[in-house]
């Protein structure tokens, strides 16, 4: 019985009440300094216009008596009219937190997206005075005028030659601390912020930046890459989903965007933390997830409300990340592979033209040096003319980009000229022929236009055809040092460049060997193998180099492209070394991979 009494005791001091506001004009004051993003309260005025089912709206920044301005018309249905036919401005300054917007959607109204009654306050982030104007049915222009910081507003009628359909808001002067509003920053903000309002309204916006003497047409933003198509569809009990994403290369630039209504309120979706995951922080992502039926904070309209309308949302996309997961995976797959190719391109055409200068006999790896049959080394090969199975057609297109190929490469003036092979060894009374490969400034071979000189400066032993772009040299029968000198001339410039030949003898005949089979530079693959001492290895059966992709020093290359591609151009040179000097003292590697490393990587770029 006493526990009974007790418990009666407390339910009498229980009390209830209802929540009021204790100061109305500090509760409008915080309300209206909620909105911190100026460019925001821009694109709220425009909405304001669009749901007033406008067609054309006319943004302009100018300055009226050394004051700046911001004035936003339109052609609109105006303010909505009292009983009298005048527009009812006092409903909108007395009715804070209550629009009319709101019974509209109650009605049925679509397409609206306003429902706080705020949103004119947010001009106190703009400006210090706020004129609304807009006609009245009897034909005559009325207007309403708040001030920052001020509770009270002001109508009065307004004295024009005609009445104007639509409404007319100007906010000035603009805050000193606004200096991004500039016509370009107002155009970009609202194709992004607007996109889809704007492109389902029809609305044509103009942004007219007088101070900066342009004007600006705002068009709804296009996102760039390919749109993707087939993914899940998305759907919650409060509504569809709709998905407009595509998959671009990777980039700081590329977001995609969370909106409502076609309003973002998000501008990268990875701003939350349910979303800081793959796919979206991808990077390879652009385009925009729209969700109508979320709630917004009212106060800035950029921010989401947790409630179940947002769990619905995070549970409806699982089956698309899981989808847009996949295919990250195989454009990945497909850039690793694109980039690996342009990789070993970059290495084969630098290694190529390292043995330019360094001893053929030296360096013949995969016998780059050797010629094939019927030309001659260090020669070009005759390029295959493809042929396509419509016959004539075929070889004329074929023909066709040939010339055009050969137009966007032609080679400049004349800058410089190597001998191929610079340093070589040639037995006694053998002939080994060079060639002089001349060059402009940006390294394209020159063809047009040359003649050549050869002679010997230094040595003995004799040239054929002197004045051709490939000589032969015979030894003589004696060994020694000879210098060959070749000097290319083009209208009134003269190039020159020498070769260092070696003639040897032996004591013993040279036995002969089989011939080897000619594989050319060989191509790269990866293999992740971490925690393992090894950096590559050669496959000779594959004719591919092996690297562990898993090492430590490739994980630390990899931080850069630029120095991947000399990461791996010295893992070539390496097997290089490895394969043309077998049994060779450390110290004598060392010096030839440094020797072939500052050949090759100067050359790549």
């Amino acid at each position: 019985m006493p526990r009974k009494r007790t418990s009666k005791k407390r339910q009498k001091k229980i009390q209830s009440g209802k929540l009021r506001i204790g100061d109305d004009w500090n509760a409008i004051t915080i309300i209206a300094l909620s909105q911190t993003n100026p460019l925001k309260a821009v694109a709220e005025f425009v909405e304001n216009s669009i749901d007033a089912h406008a067609r054309h709206i006319t943004i302009t920044r100018g300055r009226e008596h050394n004051e700046a301005y911001l004035r936003i018309m339109d052609d609109g249905d105006g303010i909505p009219k009292d009983d009298a036919g005048i527009p009812n401005f006092r409903y909108v300054a007395t009715h804070i937190c209550d629009s009319i917007k709101r019974q509209l959607k109650v009605d049925g109204a679509r397409g609206i997206q306003g429902e706080f009654g705020i949103g004119l306050l947010s001009f106190w982030v703009v400006g210090e005075t706020l004129t609304m104007t807009t006609a009245g049915d009897d034909g005559k222009t009325w207007q309403m005028q708040m001030r920052k910081g001020d509770p009270s507003y002001t109508l009065m009628p307004r004295r024009t030659l005609f009445a104007d359909r639509g409404t007319e808001l100007t906010i000035s002067p603009l805050l000193p601390g606004i200096r991004q509003f500039s016509g370009e920053k107002i155009q970009w903000y609202l194709a992004s912020e607007l996109r889809d309002r704007i492109r389902q309204s029809g609305v044509q916006i103009k942004v007219i930046d007088r101070q900066a003497r342009k004007e600006y047409k705002v068009e709804p933003r296009q996102f760039g890459g390919r749109l993707l198509h087939q993914l899940p569809p998305a759907s919650t009990a409060g509504g569809e989903i709709y998905l407009e994403l595509y998959l671009t290369d990777s980039g700081p630039d590329s977001q995609v965007g969370l909106y409502r209504a076609g309003t973002r309120v998000v501008a990268d979706l990875t701003e939350l933390d349910e979303f800081q995951r793959e796919p979206w922080s991808s990077g390879c992502l652009q385009g925009i997830v729209d969700a109508p039926f979320l709630t917004l904070t009212p106060g800035t309209r950029t921010g989401i409300i947790r409630d179940s309308a947002f769990h619905d949302l995070c549970g409806a996309l699982n089956d698309v990340e899981q989808s847009l997961v996949r295919l990250l995976a195989e454009q990945r797959q497909a850039e690793e592979e694109r980039a690996s190719r342009k990789i070993l391109h970059t290495i084969q055409k630098a290694f190529k033209e390292a043995l330019l200068a360094l001893p053929a006999e030296e360096y013949d790896w995969f016998d780059l040096q050797k010629g094939g049959h019927g030309r001659a080394p260090g020669s070009k090969a005759a390029e295959p003319v493809p042929v396509s199975d419509s016959g004539a057609d075929g070889v004329a297109e074929a023909e066709a980009a040939r010339v055009q190929k050969q137009f966007f490469e032609y080679a400049g003036p004349l800058f410089g000229v190597r001998v191929s092979p610079q340093s070589s060894v040639v037995p006694v009374g053998k002939t080994r022929n060079y060639r002089a490969v001349a060059r402009d400034r940006s390294r394209h071979v020159v063809e047009h236009d040359l003649a050549f000189r050869w002679q010997i400066v230094e040595g003995d032993g004799n040239l054929d055809n002197t004045d051709s772009e490939i000589v032969t040299f015979t030894a003589p029968p004696q060994p020694g040092l000879t210098r060959i000198r070749v000097a290319v001339t083009q209208a009134d410039k003269i190039c020159e460049g020498d070769a260092l030949i070696t003639i040897t003898d032996s004591l013993l005949p040279e036995l002969k060997q089989p011939a080897e089979t000619q594989h050319g530079l060989p191509g790269y693959t990866f293999r992740k193998a971490p925690g393992e001492l090894w950096r590559s290895k050669y496959d000779l059966e594959q004719n591919v180099i092996v690297i562990n992709n898993g090492h430590r020093d490739f994980v630390y290359a990899s931080r850069f492209k630029s120095l991947q591609l000399r990461y791996i151009c010295r893992l070539f040179a390496k097997e290089m070394v490895l394969k043309n000097f077998p049994g060779y003292a450390p110290e004598q590697l060392l010096e030839r991979m440094i020797e072939l490393s500052l050949y090759t990587e100067e050359n790549l770029k």
